[in-house]
């Protein structure tokens, strides 16, 4: 099957390039937080806190930081986050999407709007880019022993749309409404995804000369580093001579 799966193998190989794991960390902690804040501290009975845990343990997160975590949820006193999202433009019409989860909002669309701004970018309106990405299902499975046929065709029974195995991991994508019977489909077959995740897939990718992709991938770290930042997404594809390059 092909469609989705060679953007989410960049993402995957990018993430694996990109490691900063404290970064990874503080991310991963905060959104164990808010999983906990609103769905309560059982992952049993928590879909996204059990999916939260299953990405903290795929980084290697310590057990001690991901308990930690959830008790920080389950902290009544703790700050409390909003999630929003901010769409726009870098030059070259390369897409920006970027999801946050911040305690301040004023801070947070401040400093997106600045690198927007510093950048010749242009911050855009809620739901501009709407019709450039749709909300995808994206699982990274390794493959281990797995009966490939087998394993296959039960996927596509959860609704997979697309698989691809390369380098040893399934890449399997779904729609935004068959994610959660993927997970239970996974939970039921005993196993563990590397990473499990709503993306946002551009329908159409852009490629640029190696100078602008890699100004266009340094402002894109810009936005990531900023603490408030959870995800960043984009229609941007690296040849894998850029990958190589600087990815």
């Amino acid at each position: 099957m092909s469609g989705h799966s060679k953007w989410s193998t960049i993402k995957r190989k990018k993430g694996a390039l990109d490691a900063k794991r404290s970064k990874i960390f503080s991310k991963l902690i905060k959104e164990i937080t808010v999983a906990v804040k609103e769905g309560g501290p059982d992952p049993d009975g928590n879909p996204r806190l059990r999916l939260a845990i299953a990405n903290a343990k795929g980084v290697s997160m310590p057990k001690d930081n991901i308990e930690r975590a959830i008790n920080k949820g389950k902290d009544k006193d703790s700050a409390n986050f909003s999630e929003v999202t901010y769409e726009g433009y870098l030059p070259h019409g390369i897409a920006v999407y970027v999801e946050t989860t911040t305690d301040n909002t004023q801070r947070t669309v401040s400093n997106v709007r600045a690198i927007f701004n510093k950048y010749n970018g242009n911050l855009g309106t809620n739901g501009s880019l709407s019709f450039l990405f749709d909300r995808k299902g994206v699982f990274v499975i390794p493959q281990g022993d797995i009966d490939v046929d087998e394993f296959e065709m039960e996927l596509i029974d959860a609704g997979a749309e697309d698989i691809e195995l390369e380098d040893g991991y399934f890449n399997v994508t779904t729609s935004m409404e068959d994610f959660g019977s993927m997970m239970k489909k996974l939970e039921d077959l005993g196993i563990e995804p590397e990473t499990a995740e709503l993306q946002r897939i551009p329908h159409e990718t852009k490629t640029l000369s190696d100078e602008d992709a890699e100004k266009t991938m340094k402002v894109i770290d810009l936005f990531e580093d900023d603490d408030d930042v959870q995800k960043v997404w984009h229609n941007l594809e690296l040849t894998d001579e850029q990958m190589e390059k600087f990815g």
